[in-house]
């Protein structure tokens, strides 16, 4: 979304990909390479937890683009997953520290409140200032203000922290479960948000099965038109071949999840087409 926001406003973007051979990590000396280069870059987007990579960024790495010695812009951290990674994890305390740090969060995540549309962002009071003489007026409903103001109460914040724990609990089952199917491959990137992302293979691991773009994109398509069941195809995306990017929900999903991925790499694996694989899972 970043890229379509900024392709809206007529903004060009300069990216810098993470780095796919380390768990998708930040690649800070590339990012000040580039910032070095051109002056006229004023914003840095990093996404810790990332999507569809799960994983946290560490915050050495965060920090030596905050460092960066000549350089003169803001750089804004999305952390709308960060209810899902281990505590400690945010970086918002550090605009106390970091004037020139941004750092955004959500309530449509752990909250399960993305009616409301309604998100914070924590950064030092000339930024603040700034934001809030573009804003709009009124940018907040009467609704959403009070609909927020309970999601944060104490007794609310224990309501979220409790359906937290129980993704976290099923997201932990996944990372065990998971890779005991045949033609299930590698996760890539971490395990700090409420989705998960796995590598699915041509065949069983112990045959030799390679991460494969056509047997991911088979399955994620049996399953979602007979079944119901949604994840997300990311194979074209750098580093993520053959790879389907996992929501965590209730246990009654994530057992329903489980057989059915079995059953359509099952039958992808035998050979069997599509549309049998298809027809062979609503039987179920």
């Amino acid at each position: 979304m970043y890229s379509v926001s900024a392709q809206t406003n007529d903004v060009e973007i300069v990216q810098v990909p993470l780095d796919v051979n380390n768990d998708f990590q930040l690649q800070p000396d590339k990012i000040n390479e580039a910032l070095s280069a051109d002056p006229s870059i004023k914003l840095v987007y990093i996404c810790s937890p990332g999507n569809p990579t799960a994983n946290l960024i560490k915050k050495a790495d965060i920090q030596k683009v905050l460092e960066h010695p000549t350089w003169n812009g803001v750089v804004v951290v999305d952390e709308a997953y960060i209810d899902f990674a281990p505590e400690g994890s945010s970086l918002a305390e550090w605009v106390n520290d970091w004037p020139n740090l941004a750092v955004m969060q959500t309530l449509s995540k752990a909250f399960g409140l993305a009616g409301i549309r309604l998100g914070v962002c924590f950064t030092s009071p000339p930024i603040a200032t700034l934001l809030n003489s573009l804003k709009a007026p009124y940018n907040i409903s009467s609704p959403t203000s009070a609909l927020a103001t309970a999601a944060l109460s104490p007794t609310h914040q224990a309501v979220m922290q409790k359906y937290r724990d129980l993704i976290v609990a099923q997201r932990d089952r996944l990372v065990q479960e998971l890779p005991q199917i045949p033609g299930i491959g590698r996760f890539r990137g971490g395990k700090e948000s409420n989705f998960l992302l796995v590598e699915i293979l041509d065949k069983p691991a112990s045959e030799g099965g390679k991460p494969s773009n056509v047997i991911a994109q088979a399955a994620y398509e049996a399953m979602a038109e007979k079944r119901g069941v949604v994840v997300r195809f990311r194979g074209k995306e750098l580093g993520c071949e053959g790879c389907l990017r996992i929501t965590v929900g209730t246990e009654e999903e994530v057992t329903r999840f489980l057989r059915e991925i079995r059953t359509v790499l099952g039958g992808l694996h035998k050979g069997e087409s599509i549309d049998s694989v298809r027809g062979q899972v609503s039987q179920n």
